[in-house]
C-alpha cells in the first residue's frame, strides 16, 4: 500500500473504538486463555514496558512496520520476534517516552522523526511478568535502522500488504511450562512466525487497520 494513502486513511483511527480482548482472544494459546481470568491480581505488581509499532515508507514509497528478532539469551524472550521497546526506566516521564526512546536505542530511528498515531490495549505477559503498553506510530522518513548489537539480532521490515493478508495467519507448536506440546495461533512474517504476546498485539492492530483502510 501506498505510504501516502496509508497516512491519509489513518488520520481516522484516532476515533475508533480499541478492540482489546476481542482481537486478543483470536491469537491466545488455550492454556492462556484460563489465565486471563487470574491475571488481573497479576497485573497490579507487573513490572511496565512500553512498545512501537511503528509505519514507514520504504524505499518503493510502500507501507511497511518494524519487528525485531531478539538475541538468543538466557531468558524467556530469547530469540524471539517482538516490537521495538522496552521497559520503564526512571528516566522516562510516560510509557510513550519508554517506547520512543527503546525504538531509537533498538533501532535507530530518530525520537523526534516519530509521531505517535494511537495508544492500543495493554498485554500482560506472564513468563516476564511485564505489562505492555503499545503504540501505533508513523515516520514520514525511509529509516537508516541502525540495530542494537547487543540486544537485537535483525531488523525485520514488514510489508503492510502482506501483515492484512490473511495468509499470514498460521499456527505454531509449542512447549509449555509444564512440558506438553500445543498448537498455538501465529502470524507468519518474512517467514518468521510470530506468537504470543506481539501477535495479540498485531492482531488488534490489524483489526484496528481494517477499519480505516
Amino acid at each position: 500500500m501506498n505510504f501516502q494513502d496509508f497516512i491519509q486513511s489513518i488520520s481516522k483511527i484516532e476515533n475508533i473504538p480499541l478492540t482489546g480482548e476481542s482481537s486478543h482472544i483470536k491469537m491466545v494459546p488455550p492454556f492462556r486463555r484460563a489465565l486471563l481470568a487470574k491475571q488481573k491480581q497479576a497485573i497490579k505488581n507487573a513490572k511496565q514496558a512500553g512498545v512501537l509499532a511503528l509505519f514507514y515508507p520504504d524505499n518503493n514509497k510502500q507501507t511497511k512496520f518494524v519487528l525485531i528478532l531478539r538475541k538468543t539469551y538466557k531468558g524467556v524472550h530469547s530469540a524471539q520476534i517482538a516490537f521495538p521497546g522496552g521497559k520503564l526506566e526512571n528516566s522516562d516521564k510516560t510509557l510513550k517516552d519508554t517506547a520512543l526512546r527503546e525504538t531509537f536505542e533498538e533501532v535507530g530511528v530518530p525520537i523526534e522523526t516519530i509521531k505517535i498515531v494511537k495508544k492500543v490495549s495493554q498485554v500482560y505477559i506472564p513468563p516476564s511478568n511485564f505489562y505492555v503498553q503499545p503504540f501505533i506510530a508513523i515516520t514520514k522518513n525511509t529509516p537508516a535502522f541502525i540495530k542494537q548489537d547487543d540486544e537485537v539480532e535483525a531488523v525485520l521490515e514488514i510489508s503492510l500488504t502482506d501483515f492484512l493478508n490473511d495468509k499470514s495467519l498460521t499456527n505454531k507448536i509449542v512447549k509449555t511450562s509444564y512440558s506438553v506440546d500445543v498448537e498455538v495461533p501465529a502470524f507468519k512474517l518474512n517467514n518468521y512466525v510470530v506468537w504470543g504476546a506481539t501477535a495479540m498485539i498485531l492482531s488488534e492492530v490489524k483489526d484496528l487497520l481494517k477499519e480505516v483502510l
